[in-house]
């Protein structure tokens, strides 16, 4: 009688421990949030895997169940935030732009994703593989006092990029560009974004750009929305307009001719900014379009082919002549 009675009492123990489970697997499948705060971390990457080169940029994805407070990832210590994924009018997901710097060393990298609901948290963790671009070498004979800089230049050279420093310090909280991006001007693409530049027989810093060649006075548009957070006329980049677009995203375009916007300005994609000059040290017309996304620099070119809506937009329609050499800040040695 004893032995029946403890047969019974333990198939209810299991039976209780087995709905137990059950209910606990399907409240982390419906809301998975941290049930157990202290419980050890999750294993890297278990939410899935991304891939990009040296200067792409990665679209990631974020599945939600309910609408969160926050989603913000971090990335090789640079912050990542997401924003809303619209399908239709509806919410589906939240997305965010990884950029993989020029200069990231190849390898597999955590991207942790914080999602908040209120005071309830769900932690995700996701694999991104970099792996290594094929960058060009140029090699330039230049005369000498266009590379190494007398003290002046080099004070002057330091103080600008100071000013850069603070204007692109606080990013705008908000996402301000919207849809598909713009090339800022139709012209020749000299496709030297992270090439290494051998100066007189000196390396010096990979060019954070790229160069598209086009006649003077062409017209220069807004690669998208945002606001014009700088103005400024430097030694090296010449005229030149920074457009903060939100959430750590920057564009700048150098070299200007003329400058058709000011600072606070709010400007739509495909707004003409300026004109294709060779102001600063160039020895021609073109214009040097640059990004930083989060504080990593990405080729300008990776944003066109994010899989956003297109829209149709005027542009310049300029036929651009053979490329030119420029001088970049990014080239010019800081001596301390």
């Amino acid at each position: 009688m004893i032995i029946p009675a403890l047969k019974q009492v333990g198939q209810r123990v299991s039976r209780l421990d087995r709905m137990l489970i059950t209910i606990i697997v399907l409240l982390t499948s419906v809301f998975p949030v941290e049930l157990f705060p202290n419980a050890p971390p999750l294993p890297k990457g278990i939410d899935g895997q991304y891939s990009g080169r040296q200067g792409q940029v990665v679209l990631v994805k974020v599945a939600v169940r309910e609408e969160p407070t926050d989603v913000t990832g971090t990335f090789l210590d640079r912050t990542i935030p997401f924003f809303r994924e619209m399908r239709t009018g509806e919410p589906s997901g939240y997305l965010g732009l990884v950029g993989i710097d020029m200069q990231d060393a190849p390898g597999t990298y955590e991207l942790a994703v914080t999602v908040k609901y209120g005071e309830k948290v769900q932690r995700l963790s996701y694999h991104v593989l970099v792996s290594k671009e094929k960058f060009a070498v140029e090699h330039l004979k230049l005369p000498k006092d266009k590379v190494d800089l007398d003290e002046k230049t080099l004070a002057r050279w330091k103080a600008e990029q100071e000013q850069v420093r603070r204007a692109l310090a606080d990013n705008s909280a908000l996402r301000l560009w919207q849809s598909s991006f713009v090339e800022p001007v139709n012209g020749k693409r000299t496709g030297i974004f992270g090439s290494v530049r051998i100066m007189n027989g000196q390396p010096r810093n990979p060019h954070n750009g790229e160069d598209i060649g086009a006649p003077l006075g062409a017209d220069v548009a807004a690669t998208n929305d945002g606001v014009v957070r700088l103005v400024v006329d430097h030694v090296f980049s010449g005229r030149g307009v920074f457009v903060d677009h939100g959430l750590g995203f920057y564009s700048m375009y150098f070299h200007l001719s003329e400058v058709l916007v000011k600072e606070g300005d709010l400007i739509q994609a495909g707004q003409i900014i300026g004109k294709v000059g060779a102001t600063g040290r160039a020895t021609g017309p073109h214009l040097h379009w640059g990004v930083k996304l989060n504080g990593a620099r990405v080729n300008p070119y990776a944003l066109l082919q994010l899989p956003f809506p297109s829209r149709s937009l005027p542009g310049a329609t300029s036929v651009a002549p053979p490329p030119s050499s420029e001088i970049s800040p990014e080239a010019l040695p800081v001596k301390e």
